[in-house]
C-alpha cells in the first residue's frame, strides 16, 4: 500500500496536529508562571532530579531549592521531598519520568549556558520549553507506536480514527498536549512501545526482544512503581483462554524460551534498582515509603466514585471510553486471542488506581491516571468501532454520541485552563449541571462548588432579621483598606478563627434564609483550605442540625469589593438557633466586611 494513500497514517497526522495545534494555541504551559507553568506542582517533583544532580549536585540536602521555590513558585511550598530520619531529604516522587525529561533538560541547560540568555538553573524559561517540546515529542511517539499495534488486528479506516479519537475525545489531549510533562503521557508512550515489542516477540522470540521488554517494563516501574504490572502484557499477548489448552500452550511457550525470561527478569529487576540505590544513598535504606500517609484501601477501592462521581468520575469526564469497555464484547467474540491479556490488565489497573486513597489524584481532569492505560484500552475501542451494529437508527445514535463526546472534551479542556469553569477535584453535581455547556462564567455559580442550595428567581415575603451597617466600628483600618461604606467596616485580622455576624432564635415565617454582606478583599487567598467561609448553621440547644458554607475567597478578586450571600432552605427538623459566622480555617489575608443582613423569605 501506497504510504500516502494509508488512512492511519492520516490519521495520525490528523491527531498529531491537533494535538500540537492544541499545545501551541490553546495553552501553551511553557508560556507560563508560577503553579501554572510547565515545570510545577507534580512535574516540579519528578523533574527535581534533574537539577539536584546535573546542577547543583545536592541529592541529599537538596538547599537550593528553597530560594528556587521563592523565586519560581513551581508550588505554594516544599512539598517536593520530605525530612527523613536521616536528616536528609527524600524526594516524593519516584526518578523514573526524571529520564524522559532528561534530553528536553539537557538542550535547555547547553542553550543557557552557551548564550547566557536566561540562568541556568533549572527554572528559567528555557528549562520549561525544552521540558514541554520533549513531552510533545513523546506523545507523537506514543501515537505512532499505538498505530502499528492496532495494524496488527484492525483496518487502516479503524486504526486511524481510534488515534483521532483519543486525542479529540479523551482526556488524553490534555495529558499530552497540555500537561504532557506528567508521568501519564509518558507511560502512554511506554505501554505503546510494551504492546508493539511484546507483539513481535511472540511472533519471533529472541534474546533482544527479552532485553527491551525488561527494559520497558522495568522503566514503567521506575516511573510508578505500581506499573510492574506490566509484566501482564508480555506475559498474557496473545493466549486464547477458551480452553485450558491455551493455558498450558503459554506455560509450555514460557519453559521454552525461560532463558528469555531470566533475562528480561533480570533487566526489570537491574532498571528498577535505579530507585533503590538513590534511596540507600540518601536515607541509608533501600526502600523508603516516601508518600508518607498517603496509601491504598486494597480492601475497599472508590470504583464508583473514580468512575462515576463528579469530583473525578472517569466515565463522566471521558465518556467516550465507555465505548472501550463495551468493546471488551466484541473483543472476546472475534478477537479472543487479545481478550485476556487485555481485560485482565484493565482489571488490575483499574483495582489499583481505584484503590488508591486520593482516588481523584489531585488536580486531575477526570481521571488522568487512567490516561496510561488507553494504549491497552484503544484494542477494545477499536473492536467497538469494528463492530457497530447493523440497524442504521443505532449506528446514528452511536456515531452522533462520538461526535458530542469530542465536543465535550473539546469545552472541558477550555474550561480546565481558559474558561475557568472546570475545578479539579472539587466539582459537585449541583455545579456540573449548572455550568455544563456554558461559556461564560457567572461568579455567583462558584458557590455550588460549597453547596448545593441555591433557589435562584423570585424571592417573596421578604422579612428582614437583622441588619448591621458597622459604622461605628474603626477596624478597617487594622487590614490596610478603606472602609466600604460610610465611616466604618469590620476587619477580620488573621488569626481570628471565627468571627460571629449574626446570632439569632428560630424565624417564625419563611422556608429560606439569606445571609448577605458587602466584603473587600486586599491580596487573594488562593489555597481553598485556607479560604474563609462564610456559614450558616441551624442549632437545636447547642447541637448543629444543618450546615452550610461557601468559600468568599472563590468570588472575590484582588482588592475588589463584592456582596456576597449564602441561602438555605430552613429544615424540617426542630431547631432553636440561626447562626452565621465567618470561619478561617488558617489564612493570612486580612478581609473587609459592611453590611450585614439576614433575611427569611419564601419560593413561588
Amino acid at each position: 500500500m501506497n504510504r500516502f494513500r494509508s488512512t492511519s497514517l492520516h490519521g495520525w497526522l490528523l491527531a498529531a496536529l491537533f494535538l500540537i495545534g492544541t499545545a501551541v494555541l490553546v495553552y501553551p504551559k511553557w508560556t507560563k508562571d508560577y503553579t501554572e507553568a510547565t515545570i510545577s506542582w507534580d512535574v516540579s517533583g519528578y523533574y527535581l532530579y534533574l537539577p539536584a544532580t546535573l546542577i547543583y549536585h545536592d541529592l541529599k540536602e537538596l538547599s537550593f531549592f528553597p530560594p528556587l521555590v521563592e523565586k519560581y513558585i513551581p508550588a505554594p511550598g516544599f512539598d517536593q521531598a520530605f525530612l527523613h530520619a536521616s536528616g536528609h531529604r527524600v524526594m516524593k516522587y519516584s526518578c523514573g519520568q526524571a529520564f524522559a525529561m532528561l534530553p528536553g533538560f539537557l538542550a535547555a541547560h547547553a542553550w543557557c549556558l552557551t548564550t547566557g540568555a536566561a540562568p541556568a538553573d533549572g527554572f528559567s524559561r528555557p528549562y520549561q520549553v525544552g521540558i514541554s517540546m520533549g513531552a510533545l515529542l513523546i506523545a507523537l511517539l506514543g501515537l505512532w507506536f499505538l498505530r502499528l499495534v492496532l495494524l496488527r488486528w484492525f483496518s487502516e479506516r479503524i486504526t486511524g480514527l481510534v488515534l483521532v479519537l483519543l486525542v479529540i475525545g479523551t482526556n488524553y489531549l490534555d495529558y499530552s498536549a497540555i500537561n504532557g510533562a506528567m508521568t501519564h503521557n509518558t507511560l502512554f508512550t511506554v505501554y505503546a512501545l510494551l504492546l508493539w515489542v511484546s507483539g513481535r516477540y511472540h511472533d519471533r522470540p529472541s534474546s533482544g526482544k527479552a532485553l527491551v521488554l525488561g527494559i520497558l517494563v522495568g522503566y514503567a516501574a521506575l516511573v510508578r512503581p505500581t506499573e510492574i504490572i506490566a509484566i501482564l502484557i508480555p506475559l498474557l499477548w496473545g493466549m486464547d483462554i477458551r480452553e485450558k489448552a491455551g493455558i498450558r500452550h503459554r506455560l509450555r511457550f514460557l519453559w521454552t524460551h525461560r532463558l528469555h525470561l531470566i533475562i528480561a527478569a533480570l533487566v526489570t529487576a537491574l532498571v528498577g534498582s535505579i530507585q533503590l540505590i538513590y534511596w540507600k544513598y540518601v536515607s541509608g535504606d533501600w526502600i523508603v515509603y516516601s508518600y508518607e500517609d498517603q496509601g491504598f484501601s486494597w480492601l475497599h477501592p472508590h470504583v464508583w466514585d473514580a468512575v462515576f462521581s463528579y469530583r473525578s468520575g472517569w466515565l463522566l469526564y471521558t465518556p467516550l471510553m465507555a465505548f472501550a469497555l463495551i468493546g471488551l464484547v466484541p473483543l472476546w467474540k472475534r478477537w479472543r486471542p487479545m481478550f485476556a491479556m487485555t481485560a485482565v490488565f484493565v482489571l488490575v489497573f483499574m483495582y489499583i488506581a481505584f484503590a488508591w486513597d486520593i482516588w481523584w489524584y489531585g488536580g486531575a481532569l477526570g481521571q488522568r491516571a487512567m490516561v496510561q492505560a488507553y494504549p491497552v484500552l484503544a484494542i477494545p475501542l477499536a473492536a467497538f468501532f469494528s463492530r457497530l451494529p447493523s440497524r442504521q437508527w443505532l449506528r446514528v445514535g452511536i456515531w452522533t454520541l462520538t461526535g458530542i463526546f469530542c465536543l465535550y472534551n473539546g469545552w472541558l479542556t477550555w474550561q480546565a485552563h481558559r474558561g475557568g469553569m472546570y475545578h479539579a477535584g472539587e466539582m459537585t453535581g449541583a455545579y456540573y449541571w449548572r455550568v455544563l455547556g456554558k461559556w461564560t462564567l457567572d461568579k455567583n455559580d462558584l458557590k455550588l462548588l460549597d453547596t448545593n442550595e441555591d433557589p435562584g428567581g423570585e424571592r417573596l415575603n421578604t422579612r428582614v432579621l437583622y441588619h448591621a451597617d458597622h459604622e461605628a466600628d474603626t477596624t478597617a483600618q487594622l487590614c490596610g483598606l478603606d472602609a466600604i461604606r460610610g465611616q466604618g467596616s469590620h476587619c477580620l485580622l488573621p488569626g481570628t478563627e471565627y468571627t460571629t455576624l449574626v446570632d439569632l432564635p428560630a424565624p417564625g415565617e419563611g422556608n429560606w434564609i439569606r445571609v448577605s454582606a458587602m466584603f473587600r478583599a486586599g491580596d487573594k487567598e488562593w489555597d481553598i483550605w485556607k479560604m474563609h467561609n462564610l456559614c450558616l448553621d441551624f442549632r437545636r440547644n447547642g447541637e448543629i442540625i444543618k450546615h452550610k458554607n461557601i468559600r468568599l475567597w472563590r468570588l472575590l478578586d484582588p482588592y475588589e469589593t463584592r456582596e456576597i450571600w449564602i441561602d438555605s432552605a430552613v429544615p424540617d427538623q426542630p431547631f432553636d438557633q440561626v447562626l452565621a459566622y465567618i470561619w478561617n480555617p488558617g489564612s493570612s489575608k486580612p478581609l473587609l466586611i459592611d453590611d450585614v443582613w439576614v433575611e427569611s423569605y419564601r419560593l413561588p
